[in-house]
């Protein structure tokens, strides 16, 4: 009742607007009539049979519902306007056709019924009646009307003919020139186009952004208590709380018993977040060092070797520091080709005259060859400290003394020396050199005491070890020269004479081949000169003086003064000599060609042992004082620690402290200390240390690096020495100078 008190007014307005817009109702007896007709004809839907509801109806569920229609004016006045030009239209064209034999005035008859109608369903405000389909075939598919020219039917039955289409070029042109197009579109189903108006887009808006159609809706309005508590005694329930809220379920602790067992027996997996799939794009300029394979059923994925990247030495106009010298490319002619640097910068003015690269095509094949024969393994690592990988080194100040700085030159050669050698005492040094000169220093002052004139280059001195004899072994080309120093006292002068003293004029060789080693007493530098058949490269003496082995490069001939004999080494070696040294304690000898090294014993005349030095080639040995360890210099600017209680073949260190070619390597016979010198004019000096307990290794620690000597002809330091008491070295250089480096 107080909704139609409320609905009155409304009434009243709809009935004004009514009488201005000049509709007129249906009579009664007109819509019983209509009420049958529908009935009889098989093409009236339920949507017709709801339109034909009594204007009393109407006038009901208008006066009831007048709410949606204040909430939707615009809508419902366009759809009228065009429902009511759209049927006008049509039944003016259904009047006109003769096909269904019907009269002219019931066709009117029929066409102000259906006009009436429609009137009235724009009067309904309910929400299945705001637009009247103007086609009336119901759930019939379009596509059976597609090669028809009508489109359905109306409510008395009668066609409904289809609009002409515009060419779509006119069409075109019209909604160029109309700003509302966008706003238009074509409703297939009615054949009609359809407008919306500025509400619509804004319930469509609305819709979009996931709020209410109705702009009037507040979805926050406060909340309304449907209840009155008003004169309200009693609760609606006053139950006491059941037991069981306060007990743990029986059935729900089994339930999770059974689901824990099903996951602990892998039966109920838990499921992973589906991550998104991204798109697999090949990282061209990325690095995929660690790139892994997730298939499983193929190979573990390794990424393919890449080349250095270029530097400021590949630009075409690098800084001037990048291009080396004409001397530096002369040094590189005598390196070895996997030691050469591979490129040489150079400079150019422009790109445009930049040659065309001459090594393109045989580095490319070269890069496809490595990565067809790359080894595809997959390495471990482990994650490691770098520190805690270094040795824990002692301090240096701890190692002293050893040579640091220069305190003496000794000049007077003209060419480079070759060789240095010390006395026992010390007290003096022998050098020789290319110009073929012999001298003798005084250690202490740096004079020059005695000069020999030998005619040849000489490339090899030593001194005698035993003091009884005062004899100094120089090697010249094809001669060996034992010459008498002059130092000592009558009773060694005349052991030293006697020793000399050459009584065979020749003698052969066990071999039995025809080759002889010539004995001949040199009466101008006062001493023997032993004549061989080939150029000697070294000298060695024995510890006790009175054997001596050179070595040739065919063969190693072992000498005994006191006999005056000659003796060859007649067992195989499997390669060409390099030097030789016998053992400072035992009866043994060492002779190394250029990768291996032999100990030989010669009192049993059998091989001991044979070092792998896995060098290219070796240029000198040393051995330390005890006989247990040798250092070996190669000419690639590595060296070897053999340690000869651990009964391996193997090298217990390498070390590269040099760029090129080591020329010696020396121990001191009390300091354990030994040096290295080579040809990049620099010379190392180390700390080892030899412990005698087995079961403890060798300490070795680089100290100094001493430089001074320069360079010439691309050699640099020939020789090193050791002082035989003091922490003293002695250098000799291509730069004809000896130096003398103290502590």
């Amino acid at each position: 009742m107080k909704v139609k008190k409320k609905s009155s007014v409304q009434e009243d307005s709809v009935k004004e607007e009514k009488k201005q817009k000049g509709k007129m109702k249906i009579p009664e007896a007109k819509e019983e009539q209509q009420r049958q007709e529908e009935v009889d004809s098989d093409s009236v839907y339920d949507s017709g049979a709801e339109n034909e509801s009594s204007p009393s109806n109407l006038e009901d569920m208008s006066d009831g519902e007048g709410s949606d229609s204040e909430d939707y004016p615009s809508i419902r006045d366009t759809d009228s306007e065009d429902e009511e030009s759209g049927s006008s239209g049509n039944e003016g064209d259904l009047n006109t056709s003769g096909n269904d034999g019907l009269a002219i005035d019931h066709g009117n008859e029929d066409e102000s019924d259906s006009s009436g109608l429609h009137e009235e369903v724009e009067e309904s405000d309910s929400s299945e009646d705001e637009v009247a389909p103007r086609n009336t075939i119901g759930a019939v598919p379009l596509e059976w009307y597609r090669d028809e020219k009508h489109i359905g039917y109306d409510i008395t039955g009668k066609k409904i003919k289809k609009k002409e289409k515009e060419d779509k070029l006119q069409s075109f042109l019209a909604s160029a020139d109309d700003s509302k197009n966008w706003r238009k579109f074509s409703d297939e189903y009615n054949d009609e186009e359809v407008e919306l108006t500025k509400e619509d887009m804004k319930t469509i808006n609305r819709l979009l952004k996931g709020k209410a159609p109705h702009g009037e809706f507040d979805p926050y309005a406060p909340y309304v208590d449907w209840f009155k508590w008003d004169d309200s005694n009693h609760p609606l329930s006053n139950a006491p709380e059941p037991k069981r809220r306060f007990i743990p379920s029986k059935s729900e602790s089994k339930l999770v018993k059974r689901l824990v067992l099903a996951i602990r027996k892998g039966l109920i997996k838990p499921k992973k977040d589906e991550e998104e799939e991204e798109e697999s794009v090949y990282p061209l300029w990325g690095d995929d060092s660690n790139s892994t394979e997730k298939d499983g059923n193929h190979l573990s994925y390794i990424p393919a070797p890449k080349p250095k990247l270029p530097g400021y030495e590949e630009s075409f106009n690098p800084p001037l520091e990048f291009i080396p010298t004409q001397e530096e490319i002369d040094a590189y002619q005598l390196m070895y080709e996997e030691d050469r640097p591979k490129f040489i910068p150079k400079r150019f003015t422009s790109m445009r005259s930049i040659p065309a690269y001459e090594n393109a095509v045989k580095e490319c094949f070269e890069r496809c060859l490595d990565l067809y024969l790359c080894p595809r393994v997959r390495k471990k690592r482990i994650n490691i400290d770098p520190e805690s990988l270094k040795p824990k080194l002692p301090s240096r100040k701890d190692l002293k003394p050893y040579p640091v700085k220069c305190y003496l030159e000794y000049r007077g050669h003209k060419d480079a020396v070759t060789s240095v050698s010390t006395e026992v005492s010390g007290q003096w040094i022998a050098s020789g050199s290319l110009d073929g000169t012999v001298r003798i220093w005084e250690v202490a002052t740096g004079r020059c005491l005695k000069l020999w004139e030998i005619g040849e280059a000489v490339t090899y001195v030593t001194w005698n070890p035993n003091p009884e004899y005062s004899i100094l072994a120089v090697s010249a080309g094809q001669d060996v020269l034992l010459l008498n120093i002059g130092f000592g006292n009558e009773e060694v002068q005349k052991k030293t004479k006697e020793l000399l003293c050459a009584e065979t004029p020749s003698t052969p060789d066990d071999t039995g081949e025809s080759t002889f080693v010539s004995w001949i007493q040199d009466e101008t530098h006062e001493g023997t000169r032993l004549r061989h058949f080939k150029t000697v490269s070294s000298v060695e003496w024995h510890r006790k003086g009175d054997y001596l082995s050179t070595v040739v490069p065919a063969d190693i001939l072992f000498r005994v003064l006191s006999q005056k004999s000659t003796q060859t080494f007649s067992i195989k070696l499997g390669g060409i000599a390099v030097t030789s040294i016998f053992h400072p304690v035992r009866s043994h000898f060492f002779i190394s060609t250029k990768k291996t090294i032999r100990q030989y014993d010669l009192v049993k005349g059998k091989q001991i042992r044979k070092l792998e030095t896995g060098l290219k080639e070796i240029s000198s040995i040393a051995v330390h004082p005890s006989g247990d360890h040798i250092i070996v210099g190669s000419r690639e600017g590595k060296f070897c620690w053999f340690d000869m209680d651990l009964s391996t073949k193997k090298p217990y260190l390498i070390r590269q402290w040099h760029k090129k070619d080591i020329n010696n390597v020396s121990f001191h016979r009390l300091c354990p200390l030994f040096a290295t010198c080579s040809d990049d004019c620099t010379v190392q000096v180390s700390y080892g240390m030899v412990y005698s307990d087995l079961n403890q290794n060798p300490l070795i620690v680089p100290l100094e690096i001493l430089r001074g000597h320069a360079s010439s002809g691309g050699r640099g330091v020939m020789d090193c020495k050791f002082h035989p008491r003091q922490p003293w070295l002695f250098t000799a250089g291509a730069d004809s100078v000896i130096r003398l480096y103290c502590h």
